[in-house]
This record gives structure tokens, sequence and C-alpha cells, in this order.
């Protein structure tokens, strides 16, 4: 077996693990992230192997700046550059023509590539020190919870990492959002994430449309119907009549505010008190962490509004139903 990870801030020991082909955790404002030399396609068939992740599923890569975009993929379309100039760093990825230093591999064989630049200052840091980006889906199991603390990464991958780089909690709590430019040139979204439909609708001066959820074969991460699930069912609907239907089993509730009707004799996690959805955001997949591990059998959620990062929360919460 391995030598487990340490965990720690050096950011000079995870880069030089990452130029030696070694995998990383890294802190990012969204989720943590599992890294690898996006250069070495050895050290990014390491990130399949312990994710368990099907080679069909592609991942991201990070880099430190736009000007560095040129080196592996681009040109950036215009209606693209304007969110990029508006949301990097930030919770935005986008699909780009796939450059020669880009292996298939990373792409699932697409010829476009998905690019981030991200806003955590540790990372970015990482990134400006290093010579090549970084390919980083989540730094979990594939298709199960997301990893928003770097001791749920220690959790699934304590034995199999070199190092996990600690950042604190994730500020975001959900992954980026996706999008890429449509046949039409529109901007289209591919899986919802921190940046919001409305924050682009104001860029781009119309609200983009959403992809479908596929089976398999997708286009980017998180677009697979069934992900972010816990090791327990998740039901999703109406907390009361979902309390009624499954009476008298060991039940959790992930509600997204109070309610009178809740109870207190069962595990019981609340995303926002006050109706924040920033605060909801950052709260979701560490209560499903909590509730996954609470001794009940099944977790019953609600939706949080269809609206802002409501709308990417409630898409994670339909996806860990699935």
């Amino acid at each position: 077996m391995a030598e487990k990870a340490h965990v720690g801030s050096d950011i000079q020991l995870a880069a030089r693990l990452l130029a030696e082909g070694k995998l990383v955790a890294i802190p990012t404002e969204t989720v943590y992230g599992l890294a690898a030399n996006a250069y070495d396609p050895e050290a990014v068939l390491g990130i399949f192997e312990a994710k368990k992740r099907p080679f069909f599923n592609p991942l991201i890569v990070h880099t430190a700046d736009m000007s560095r975009i040129a080196d592996f993929a681009g040109p950036i379309p215009p209606s693209l550059r304007k969110l990029a100039e508006q949301f990097w760093p930030g919770p935005l990825t986008m699909l780009l023509p796939r450059g020669p230093k880009i292996d298939p591999l990373i792409t699932a064989g697409s010829p476009f590539v998905a690019v981030r630049i991200p806003a955590h200052p540790l990372t970015l840091e990482l990134l400006r020190q290093l010579p090549f980006p970084i390919a980083a889906p989540s730094a979990n199991l594939f298709g199960t919870i997301s990893p928003t603390q770097s001791a749920h990464v220690e959790a699934q991958f304590g034995d199999v990492l070199a190092y996990i780089l600690d950042g604190g909690p994730s500020s975001v709590g959900i992954e980026s959002t996706i999008v890429k430019l449509a046949e039409d040139e529109r901007v289209q979204i591919l899986r919802h994430g921190g940046v919001t439909v409305e924050h682009l609708a104001s860029m781009l001066g119309y609200v983009p449309e959403t992809a479908k959820a596929l089976h398999d074969a997708p286009e980017a991460p998180g677009m697979l119907k069934s992900h972010y699930a816990p090791r327990i069912p998740l039901v999703l609907g109406d907390i009361e009549t979902l309390m009624s239907a499954h009476s008298g089993k060991p039940i959790a509730i992930l509600a997204y505010t109070n309610h009178d009707y809740l109870p207190t004799d069962v595990p019981l996690q609340i995303l926002t008190l006050q109706g924040d959805m920033h605060e909801a955001a950052r709260n979701l997949f560490n209560m499903m962490h909590l509730l996954e591990h609470s001794g009940a059998e099944i977790i019953i959620a609600e939706k949080a509004p269809e609206t802002g990062l409501g709308i990417a929360i409630n898409d994670r919460l339909m996806r860990a139903a699935s």
C-alpha cells in the first residue's frame, strides 16, 4: 500500500510532485480537484484509475491566466472572451479547440478541451509556478459526493495521493458553470454551477440555453444523469409527503431552509436558515457527506428556489437522486 498522503499548504512541494507525474489534490473555490500534469498522459491516466472514472467522461484543464491558454487551446471566440474577462479567475469553464499538447484522453476524444482559471489563491499561485497546466476533475470517486474540504479527499484517497494541498473549505461549494459556443454562435450551458444564468445573461444580452443531461458520452463533466450521489438513496420532493411515504424507516433530512414541521429526532441538515443561496451552495456537499454517514437508510431532500444558484443546487440534487 502506498504511503498515506500528507496534508498541508506547501505549494512548492505540490509543484514538485506534479512535475514528477504524481497526483495531488488541490483546493479551488468550487470543490477540491484531483490534479495531474495535463501534458503527461501517464499522470492523467492515474486520475481516471484513482477515481474509477470512465474514459468517456472528459476532464477540465486549469491554468493561471488567459495568456497561457494559447499554449494548449484556443482561440477564444469573442463572446466567450467577454465572459472570461468578467468571470475569470472564477467558477466558469469553457470549451475551446483542443491544441496538440492536450492528449485526447483528457477530452474523451473530443476536439474541444474544457478550460478554467480557478480563483483559489493557493491553487492560482501553484499554477503560476508550474510550466504546464493541470487536468483536475473533482477529488472523489466517480459519481459520489464532491469534496469541499481536505478531509473529504483524505477519507477517500489518503492512501493513493502524493499530497493534499489544504486550502480550507471551498467558498463556492458547487462546481463551475460550463459553457460552449453552439453552432448558431450563441453561448450554451453544458453544466450549471457557480456562475448563474442571470450572470451570463447580463453579459450576453440573452438567456443561454441549457444542454440536456446524457447517459454517456458527455461533452463536458457533470452532464451525466446520475452523479454527485451519496452512498444511501436520496429522494427529492416535498419533505412532509416524503416523510409520510417513508414512515418507520431510518431517514435523514436535507432541507433548503427551516420549517415548523421538521422533526428533531432524525439526522437533519438545513442548507440555509436565512434563505441565503450562496450559503446553501457552500453547505450542500458537506451536508450530504454528513448525512450519508448519519446511520440513516435514506435521505429526504427538497429543492431550492429555481433561481440564481438554486438552479445549480437543484441540478446536483436531481442527479444525486437519479
